[in-house]
């Protein structure tokens, strides 16, 4: 039987990953919870996770494809815009929900024990949901055009990989910041709206960074998901490269990753009591 020890007196931070394994089944259940109210009650049901990246592909290919008419060379527009909101949009949705997933919890917080990560972790499993149903867009357009996948479908892997360590990296440090500052309960809305536009996800990044300084393409780059989008699109479709400073995400998304570990196993400590 696993004895757990719980000491008011140790100091230092210790991640204790090996404990988020004890508690991988309550990891699974909030994840179901979850998913099942997501959908309880409406008419639709799933339908709703293929309306919605549909209705946003749709947008995109009027407005950028059609009235900006953005050159994507001889990729297809809505082709060219589903990769990038594959990418998007799970990291859009672990995003919006993990501000609020704390607070959220926070009865169960304060009646049992059990590792906080768990609550954010599992926001991240309820997105594979919309994920799959982008990579299904992604299929069927493929057969549509008659496009074959580019030969770097090979670094697909590891690019689903970043893409999800992103998602996870923002979603614990907002998790952690809500509980002290409510305020993020409100910007977060702001972030994954504005982060749309910011990201290259109906567009190609060089349409912005193409006349910039480089300390102003540097900027662009630190949004975590930048580099992340222009190469889930590049292993899929193929063509050039991703821009050397998209390695500049991937570095933020690992600095972000692993401070918002130790953040959040700061928070962790006294989070029963300011939640």
């Amino acid at each position: 039987m696993y004895r757990l020890v719980i000491d008011a007196n140790k100091r230092g931070l210790n991640l204790n990953l090996r404990e988020l394994l004890q508690y991988r089944d309550l990891f699974l259940i909030l994840a179901y919870r979850d998913l099942r109210v997501r959908y309880a009650q409406t008419f639709l049901g799933l339908l709703w996770a293929v309306i919605q990246p549909l209705a946003t592909l749709v947008i995109f290919t009027l407005v950028f494809g059609r009235a900006i008419k953005v050159d994507t060379g001889d990729i297809p527009y809505p082709l060219f815009a589903v990769c990038g909101m594959a990418a998007w949009s799970y990291f859009a949705f672990v995003l919006g929900q993990s501000g609020n997933s704390v607070i959220s919890s926070q009865e169960m917080i304060k009646k049992i024990y059990f590792p906080r990560l768990v609550i954010p972790l599992s926001k991240a499993l309820v997105g594979f949901v919309d994920f799959l149903i982008a990579l299904l867009f992604i299929v069927i357009l493929l057969f549509f055009y008659n496009y074959s996948p580019s030969s770097n479908i090979v670094f697909f892997p590891f690019y689903v990989v970043a893409c999800i360590v992103s998602a996870l990296s923002v979603g614990i440090w907002l998790s952690a910041l809500t509980i002290r500052f409510r305020d993020f309960q409100h910007i977060v809305p702001f972030l994954v709206q504005f982060g749309l536009y910011a990201t290259p996800v109906g567009y190609p990044a060089e349409i912005v960074t193409s006349n910039l300084p480089q300390w102003a393409i540097f900027l662009y780059y630190l949004n975590p998901l930048a580099g992340i989008a222009e190469g889930f699109r590049w292993t899929i479709l193929g063509g050039e490269m991703p821009s050397q400073y998209s390695y500049i995400s991937l570095i933020i998304v690992l600095i972000l990753f692993v401070s918002g570990l130790f953040y959040f196993r700061k928070v962790e400590k006294i989070m029963a009591d300011i939640v």
